[in-house]
């Protein structure tokens, strides 16, 4: 027999669809039962006499469940005392599309044969189908289905059919047919010999929606959230994702005197909020106040829906003497900042599911689910995926996949990924961009000349890292007669190639800045400007904007002068090699005197900028030594810092800073400048903490009185101690942010880092927009070029600012995120023991940094299989074992390796091998390496 379903569905275009479907009945399908005698069933699976025994159904029966049963009462399913049970298909189709584990779990009981569960295809058979109804709901069909399906077996059977619902609408609906009918709570009392089966029962009111049970609190609507923003009961701020601990976020709030960071812990206060939302939040009372938890806690790919409880109870242990925070909750989002995720496919235990979880390669995301028919093509692939909404019922956002990136582990497809991560701007550039650069071959016209000065008869050189095609300054120092010193630094002219408003500004504006990874760069111009036309290249004249001091025998500035010009480097060295012809005493040249005198006013420099305040901080870096053939690295190591990277450093901080002053002087309201805001105390806590656990005091009251401290930190007995304080210290400042001067009042200029009233960025116009407008407004300063309307209005020079320091800050992580990548595929093959100090101790964790790799990573003291044989003493922030103690700053032995156990998600993992903790430790794969590094402790 045949029926036919027909529907209409409108299309994105807007079109209308008519749809038919076609649905097959027949008459041949077996009940399953051994007592019929009618179906022609070949292995029946029920049987002929059951045995179980109720005080409401004494006689043998068969029972018939619901969808609720199956979804909610799986514990009583499967005790081996419940037998004999007919699942409809309509039930099995419905618990598959509302629950993976339930689908799984019932279809498992499905094939043990002394269960004797039997699945019966009442959608497909002429006497059980029903059609739904105008008006009817789905649900109401469905159970409608349920209990023509078990009026038919009690006709067709001469066995009692007893049916099973939690619903009491369909129980009572069940009784009106005549129908045998009970609650899941009144058949298991019932069974008399199987008193235990109560504590399995899952009691639960009736829940006829289908979406299922709502776990979260329902969000405010818009216009309450404002009433009680300008009431002062809600507070608006941005949603900050733990990276440590996906239960717990951070809520950076705007506008508010009182509150600059409120605390967000577990899954219900935190309400379907995702990273980078702008949300509204409601304060608790001071009493539920809490603290960060030093747990570290990742959603792990087999968690249960049942172990975030667990979790979040953990999180409520009492924190001893430990100082509370402002903590809150989200009660509506204002602003969804979702974009597009990468990361893999976590595939449904489900065969022919649809419906599976995303897990993305960001760790501040949860979960999403999505619906894709193609999970077998996607296994082993990064994939894209978008969040379309986030329902009250569902414990992770849903989404769509949007598309296939490339296998994991593939070196393109992993570049791909951190780029579209840190929503980097890679496409190649446009026809229109290529149009505005210069015909080749390209020459300084004569025109140029007459409005520059000309400096090529200057001793001019270039110092960079090796491999640098993209030279944005040079440098040169020559003796006056006078005594006193010219010292000029030259900056690539990238504003006379790139001109306001056209296509090439447009994109420059856009990208923000060049972004390096490990074996790529992503240009923020063509590369016909970035390493040729603009670059400083050696022996060809080049267009540049000088600065140019007259400075003392002390390094003190007597004058200084801006100009633009035309300049011929002599020389293109590395710091390797500057620094060799400067050591020297044979090389008596131009340019080994120019070098020399550079290092030596470099030194007095840095000397008067520490004396008022500067800090000297220090981040482990790494250099990757690529092989030719395949580009994976080979080889890695820490880069050593010589005297000629603090020279070209000092010289470009005072460039900086006298643009910074002149350009703020003649545009005191639209100045492109850059700030370092000043930490809050609370920002030290943390380094103040670690130096008290080693006997040390910090004095953090102002910037001098920090760097003092700084350079008195040190430890006899570890020589790595004032690096790691410095590493320490580096976390706990502040973002350093481009500005409009028209925006803020003069005393929020200072550089609390650099330790100046003023400051911006100017030398490095190839790489950086912001320095390309500076030079915009530093041209119209000195006359050299003209002005134009958006370069003097400050709301979109505050806009620009915005957009660039999104940029920076996304370029910072993609470099890092390109050294983790290429760290990973470093030890793909390998298992090494590296030397490691401790960063932090959690209570769960250590996190470590391992120098020789810039590598951070945590080992883990205990897992869900095993006990830590550690005890967490959190005041003074140790983990003890025995006569073992580990805290902050101490020296381990750990083993890096890569887990292959998922061979889909792949990651580095850290092993403890020293101190040698019996049952915990992993044996040597052997001594750490003995290379020596040189590390910045100036």
């Amino acid at each position: 027999m045949q029926r036919s379903k027909i529907f209409v569905k409108k299309t994105k275009k807007g079109s209308v669809l008519k749809v038919v479907r076609e649905h097959y009945l027949r008459d041949d399908i077996w009940c399953g039962s051994k007592t019929c005698d009618v179906c022609l069933q070949q292995a029946a699976i029920l049987e002929e006499s059951p045995e179980l025994e109720s005080n409401l159904c004494r006689q043998p029966h068969y029972i018939v469940t619901d969808t609720n049963v199956v979804l909610h009462q799986m514990d009583i399913l499967e005790v081996p005392v419940i037998k004999n049970v007919i699942i409809l298909q309509t039930v099995l189709e419905e618990v598959r599309h509302r629950s993976a584990p339930a689908y799984k779990r019932i279809k498992d009981i499905l094939t043990i044969r002394d269960k004797h569960f039997y699945t019966f295809t009442n959608e497909h058979h002429k006497d059980t189908y029903v059609e739904r109804q105008p008006g009817e709901s789905a649900n109401d069909r469905n159970d409608r289905a349920i209990r023509m399906a078990t009026s038919w077996y009690q006709e067709h059977l001469d066995i009692k059919i007893v049916l099973v619902t939690d619903d009491m609408e369909n129980k009572e609906k069940a009784k009106k047919d005549g129908l045998t009918a009970y609650t899941v709570s009144e058949y298991v009392k019932s069974l008399s010999d199987s008193p235990e089966l109560m504590d399995k029962l899952a009691l639960r009111t009736s829940d006829k929606t289908t979406g299922g049970k709502a776990k979260f609190p329902e969000h405010l609507p818009l216009s309450e959230i404002q009433r009680g923003i300008k009431s002062g009961n809600y507070m608006q701020g941005s949603f900050q994702a733990s990276r440590d601990n996906y239960l717990e976020a951070n809520v950076s709030v705007h506008g508010s005197e009182k509150f600059d960071m409120v605390l967000i812990q577990g899954s219900h206060n935190l309400n379907r909020a995702v990273h980078g939302d702008v949300v509204a939040i409601q304060l608790l009372s001071e009493s539920e106040w809490s603290c960060p938890s030093s747990l570290v806690l990742t959603e792990t790919e087999k968690e249960e829906e049942e172990d975030t409880p667990n979790k979040e109870n953990i999180l409520k242990e009492k924190k001893s003497q430990v100082p509370k925070q402002p903590t809150g909750k989200v009660v509506g989002i204002i602003k969804r900042n979702w974009r597009q995720y990468c990361g893999i496919l976590q595939p449904s235990l489900i065969k022919e599911s649809t419906k599976h979880l995303f897990i993305p390669t960001e760790r501040r995301i949860h979960k999403i689910r999505i619906e894709t028919r193609q999970a077998k093509t996607l296994e082993g692939q990064r994939i894209i995926v978008c969040i379309d909404s986030w329902p009250r019922n569902s414990r992770y956002p849903l989404g769509h996949f949007v598309r296939a990136l490339g296998a994991v582990g593939d070196k393109a497809t992993e570049n791909e990924v951190l780029l579209l991560e840190h929503d980097v701007p890679h496409t190649p550039f446009s026809q229109s961009v290529l149009s505005c650069l210069p015909e080749m071959p390209w020459r300084i016209t004569e025109e140029d000349s007459k409005r520059r000065m000309d400096l090529r008869h200057l001793d001019i050189c270039s110092v960079d890292p090796p491999g640098c095609t993209d030279i944005d300054d040079a440098l040169h120092c020559r003796e006056m007669d006078d005594g006193n010193i010219e010292v000029g630094v030259h900056i690539a002219d990238v504003s006379h190639f790139i001109r306001p408003g056209t296509a090439i500004d447009k994109e420059a504006a856009k990208r923000g800045t060049t972004v390096y990874l490990i074996d790529k760069r992503i240009d923020m111009v063509p590369e016909l400007l970035s390493s040729n036309l603009c670059s400083l290249r050696c022996k060809e004249d080049r267009l540049a904007f000088s600065v140019l001091w007259v400075l003392s025998q002390e390094a003190k500035i007597i004058d200084v002068k801006f100009t633009k010009s035309i300049i011929c480097s002599r020389a293109s060295l590395t710091y390797a090699e500057a620094q060799l012809i400067i050591d020297d005493k044979n090389r008596t040249d131009a340019i080994a005197k120019s070098l020399r005198g550079l290092n030596r006013l470099a030194k007095l420099l840095k000397k008067q900028r520490i004396e008022s305040g500067a800090l000297t901080l220090a981040s482990p870096e790494v250099r990757f030594h690529i092989d030719s053939e395949t580009h994976d690295p080979i080889d890695v190591q820490s880069k050593e810092l010589r005297d000629t990277n603090s020279m070209v450093e000092e010289f470009m901080l005072l460039a900086n800073i006298s643009v910074a002053e002149e350009i703020f002087r003649e545009f005191p309201n639209c100045a492109m400048l850059r700030r370092h805001p000043e930490p809050p105390p609370s920002n030290f806590e943390p380094i103040i903490k670690a130096a008290q656990s080693k006997g040390l005091q910090l004095n953090v009251d102002t910037g001098k009185d920090l760097a003092v401290s700084l350079n008195d930190a040190q430890l006899a007995d570890n020589p790595y101690f004032n690096t790691m304080l410095r590493i320490l210290t580096t976390r706990c400042m502040m973002q350093a942010l481009y500005f409009c001067s028209g925006m803020l009042p003069e005393a929020d200029f200072k550089h609390y880092g650099l330790a100046t009233r003023i400051y911006t960025h100017f030398t490095s116009p190839i790489r950086r927009y912001s320095d390309v407008i500076v030079h915009r407004l530093l041209a119209v300063s000195i006359g050299a070029d003209a002005s134009y309307p958006e370069l003097t209005e400050k709301k979109k020079t505050h806009a620009l600012c915005f957009n660039l320091n999104f940029r920076h800050r996304m370029a910072q992580y993609a470099g890092r995120a390109s050294v983790g990548l290429h760290t990973q595929l470093f030890f793909k093959t390998r298992v090494i023991d590296e030397d490691g100090y401790v960063l932090f101790v959690r209570k769960n964790a250590l996190h470590v940094l391992i120098p020789k790799y810039g590598l951070e990573g945590m080992v883990f003291l205990t897992d869900e299989k095993k006990r830590s044989p550690f005890t967490y003493d959190e005041q003074e922030s140790i983990q003890r074992c025995g006569d073992v103690e580990i805290g902050v700053f101490d020296h381990v032995v750990v083993q890096v390796s890569i887990d292959r156990s998922n061979v889909q998600h792949q990651k580095l993992v850290l092993r403890l091998v020293q101190p040698e903790i019996p049952g915990f430790s992993v044996p040597s794969s052997g001594p750490p390496s003995a290379k020596k590094m040189k590390m910045d402790t100036s």
